[in-house]
């Protein structure tokens, strides 16, 4: 993206607020004569204090706005009376858009577009099922296009007059603006963009989990599954990640000794979390986020007592990929039983499960199915356990086969579907986007967290201090590009992570990076004017 090009944003700073209330005079007081003239030229809104401002910036300029609140009444309310009122349709969730405007040198049709883009994405993350706007007569077709749909009667004066309209996510759908809009692109570790193969599977008809044909199905996925890791026996439970690892420690609750958990990141923590809600005896070796283990801290935390240890393969709460073979090195010479994490790095990376004791994974992420679906991987005989709860019981599942309860044939199906996509070609696309994009963005001059022990599925970037993760994050949602901001634990450190698990385009990941970059800079150049 060139410096010269334009992006969206929600107004934040003293500056863009004083633009706005300058471009406001310039529309709506010296080119419709909605409010009178003044030696200021500047109309600050009667709402101002409870409007949100989405605005269109070029360099450091605000060019366009679009103003939304939701207090009742509406201006529009005052007009003509509460607005459902003249809808034949039910409303739930409305707010209003005003000030819509664009600097006169800007009204080529592409600021207006992307106003309505951004609108869009903005009123659905927030909720509003419809907007509803005072549109001037004279840009009628413009609305139109934009996907505002006209109602009641006219309001205003002669010189200035507006026609009342609303805006759903239909009617955008329908528009010429709704039609050329690109859709999300997700660079979540999850859930991550599903194909079209994967959804018919899902679509198909249940079938009993005690049939033959159900039995024969969930086999083929084991096997599948196993041969992925190198694992002689896998289980599928329908629950989350955190199923399985409860799983994983109930198993550790039968050993006798004590544990090692190794925690360099949050999904190191949740380990922890969850041993001590079983009980289970273990000492921790705790790093900070981002930073590697090496063999001779591992080394010194075993005692005489430690019988196993569990660590997470791809800490994605830094893009940290804690060293796999090392962690089997130790375990082997010191006689000690391997449980890894590889929630993450299933599906993504090529993970070998020879010499590990116990393993976890998921259907969603890298998998590419729908979540709903965990896996325990295993090389040993289990049998059931009259101490631990039924559902946690791995032998049970082992003893029945894998269907000791009710289960999904749908997410089956679709397990299934995404299995026989995965090939080697998967694993060197996710290296190779993560490799272009860490590249680009050092370029950039960004703070790229555990670079020197990067998993290939995650980059993580630390946003610089003055500038909030969530602003920077949400500007990219509404401009298409979902990155990974909302969860607390990257909130708390100001970080911002982008997946490599997805195929993507190489423009898509330019366009995505560059636009990133203009709004830091941006951003960083406004608090310093600040």
């Amino acid at each position: 993206m060139s410096k010269h090009e334009f992006f969206f944003k929600i107004a934040t700073t003293p500056d863009e607020f004083e633009q706005i209330h300058r471009l406001n005079y310039q529309t709506f007081s010296e080119e419709i004569p909605q409010h009178k003239k003044n030696e200021e030229q500047k109309l600050v809104d009667a709402f101002h204090a409870e409007n949100t401002y989405i605005i269109c910036i070029k360099e450091n300029e605000v060019i366009g706005m679009a103003a939304i609140r939701d207090n009742r009444p509406f201006s529009l309310d005052r007009k003509i009376g509460p607005v459902e009122q003249s809808l034949s349709f039910p409303v739930n969730s409305p707010c209003e858009v005003r000030l819509l405007s664009v600097k006169k040198e800007y009204r080529n049709g592409r600021v207006f577009l992307g106003l309505a883009q951004f609108l869009i994405k903005y009123c659905l993350k927030k909720g509003y099922d419809i907007a509803f706007i005072s549109g001037t007569v004279r840009q009628l077709k413009l609305y139109g296009q934009l996907g505002f749909q006209p109602f009641a009667q006219l309001t205003g004066s002669d010189e200035a007059l507006f026609q009342p309209m609303y805006l759903t996510k239909k009617t955008f759908d329908e528009s010429i603006a709704g039609r050329i809009l690109p859709p999300t692109i997700p660079f979540l570790p999850g859930p991550v963009q599903i194909s079209n193969n994967v959804m018919a599977a899902l679509s198909k008809t249940p079938i009993s989990h005690r049939s033959d044909l159900y039995k024969e199905k969930l086999e083929k996925a084991k096997n599948i599954l196993g041969r992925l890791v190198n694992s002689k026996y896998v289980h599928i439970f329908l629950g989350s990640g955190t199923l399985a690892n409860d799983v994983v420690a109930g198993q550790l609750s039968l050993e006798t000794g004590r544990g090692l958990i190794l925690a360099n990141g949050e999904f190191g923590s949740r380990l922890v979390e969850q041993a001590s809600r079983l009980g289970l005896k273990f000492d921790v070796l705790q790093k900070d986020w981002g930073q590697a283990f090496t063999r001779e801290e591992i080394i010194a935390e075993l005692s005489e007592d430690t019988s196993w240890i569990w660590a997470v393969h791809s800490e994605t709460s830094s893009g940290m990929l804690n060293d796999l073979g090392l962690l089997k090195e130790i375990s082997k010479q010191n006689e000690l039983k391997l449980c890894l994490d590889c929630i993450s790095s299933l599906g993504a990376m090529e993970v070998d499960l020879e010499g590990v004791f116990l393993a976890t994974g998921v259907s969603g992420k890298a998998i590419r199915a729908l979540t709903g679906l965990s896996f325990v991987f295993h090389h040993h005989e289990v049998q059931p356990s009259l101490t631990l709860p039924k559902y946690l019981d791995l032998g049970t599942y082992m003893a029945k086969k894998s269907i000791p309860f009710s289960q999904s044939s749908n997410l089956l199906e679709a397990l299934l579907a995404a299995l026989e996509d995965i090939k080697i070609e998967t694993f060197e696309k996710v290296v190779a986007t993560h490799s272009f994009l860490n590249n680009l963005l050092k370029q950039f001059g960004f703070t790229i967290i555990s670079e020197e022990n990067s998993s290939p599925i995650i980059l993580t970037i630390e946003i610089p201090s003055s500038i909030s993760s969530v602003v920077v994050g949400d500007i990219l949602y509404n401009h298409g590009y979902q990155l990974h901001y909302e969860s607390d634990y990257l909130q708390r450190r100001n970080w911002i992570q982008i997946a490599c698990i997805d195929h993507y385009a190489t423009s898509d990941l330019e366009k995505m990076a560059h636009l990133l970059n203009r709004v830091i800079t941006y951003e960083q150049s406004a608090l310093q004017q600040a």
